[in-house]
């Protein structure tokens, strides 16, 4: 199967409701707890702050990462991971990237041997150049069909509010991407198969580094014809590195690959988006991170990416700017002359 196909969902009465234990209470961990249990699922979810984890299932809030919006009542949140994991039909792992494999090594005997694990995470791994489905399983002990992405245009705070949007649940088991689509069906969320999952992770890591480089554009004051160039020249970069790694292009123009990329570029609900604005505006490295809040996930991938595609031999210029001036000291005036400077070329891949 290839590209996006639709898919429906839910329980007949003689099934039990889903079991899906949620790793991490951040913004998007938790959104995708409302989405799943929205959708019938059991929620249960793990985190370290013991106050996040009472505030969840007690006062059914997350004020802290998610302020001002009301949980379902299925959803509960513990410190004891095996807990949150006892009899748990879907994994789903929303931390960030490059602590993921620390995090997961010390949970993966709590993890059922029949789990199907979910990767929320966008990114890729510094060191191993290792997507986050391959170190999900990896240290959980998993095989790789028991894997699947979820990724789109899904900005936690809009589907929050059960804003309507679509995504796609990308794996190579039929029967675990479905499964992960059924969890995830509801009159506001809907999923998309594919089986692209290389493609779909790569749009997901590259789009944040593409972000900061239009929020750095923006922060300077540029407007909508350089947002435009930055979006659509990266999305080329995004399928440069996708295909050398084997990836369907039609995944590349879909949801998990322009559709992403416009919502993380366009809205100033993206930290990816922010953190570069705040750079654009002057603030250091450091500072932006501060003023920003939250993880924003390009500021890593930015090097992990950008190590990748050098050893594949893929010319990314905008990635390799914005890790220039995150971390080697390249001004944000030189970034916008370097890429202009670049020479002529016909405009294809």
């Amino acid at each position: 199967m290839t590209g996006e196909q639709s898919t429906s969902s839910g329980t007949t009465e003689t099934e039990r409701p889903l079991r899906a234990a949620v790793l991490g209470t951040g913004a998007w961990g938790t959104t995708f707890a409302v989405v799943m249990a929205d959708a019938g699922c059991d929620v249960r979810m793990w985190g370290r702050s013991s106050e996040v984890c009472a505030q969840i299932t007690l006062d059914h809030r997350n004020s802290r990462n998610l302020p001002g919006v009301r949980l379902p009542a299925q959803i509960t949140a513990t410190t004891d991971a095996a807990a949150a994991l006892e009899d748990a039909d879907l994994v789903v792992v929303a931390i960030p990237s490059q602590s993921a494999r620390a995090t997961l090594t010390t949970l993966r005997e709590h993890v059922p041997a029949d789990a199907v694990a979910v990767s929320l995470m966008k990114g890729v791994e510094l060191d191993t150049d290792r997507r986050m489905s391959e170190v999900v399983a990896e240290a959980l002990g998993l095989p790789a069909r028991q894997v699947v992405v979820v990724s789109g245009p899904n900005l936690a705070r809009e589907i929050a509010e059960r804003q309507p949007t679509a995504t796609v649940v990308a794996g190579t088991d039929p029967e675990a991407t479905a499964l992960v689509a059924r969890a995830c069906t509801n009159p506001y969320f809907r999923p998309y198969t594919n089986t692209d999952v290389v493609g779909v992770e790569l749009c997901g890591a590259v789009k944040n580094v593409i972000a900061i480089a239009v929020g750095i554009a923006q922060g300077k004051g540029f407007g909508l014809n350089t947002t435009a160039t930055v979006i659509t020249r990266g999305l080329v970069e995004i399928t440069r590195l996708g295909r050398a790694l084997g990836a369907n292009a039609e995944t590349f123009p879909g949801l998990a690959g322009m559709g992403d990329l416009m919502a993380t570029c366009a809205s100033p609900l993206s930290r990816n988006h922010t953190l570069g604005k705040h750079i654009g505006e002057g603030l250091t490295l450091e500072e932006a991170i501060a003023a920003t809040g939250g993880t924003a996930e390009g500021v890593k991938s930015s090097r992990s990416v950008l190590e990748l595609a050098r050893s594949l031999g893929v010319d990314m210029p905008i990635t390799q700017a914005v890790a220039a001036v995150l971390y080697d000291g390249l001004a944000v005036d030189e970034m916008a002359r370097a890429l202009l400077a670049r020479p002529q070329k016909a405009e294809g891949l």
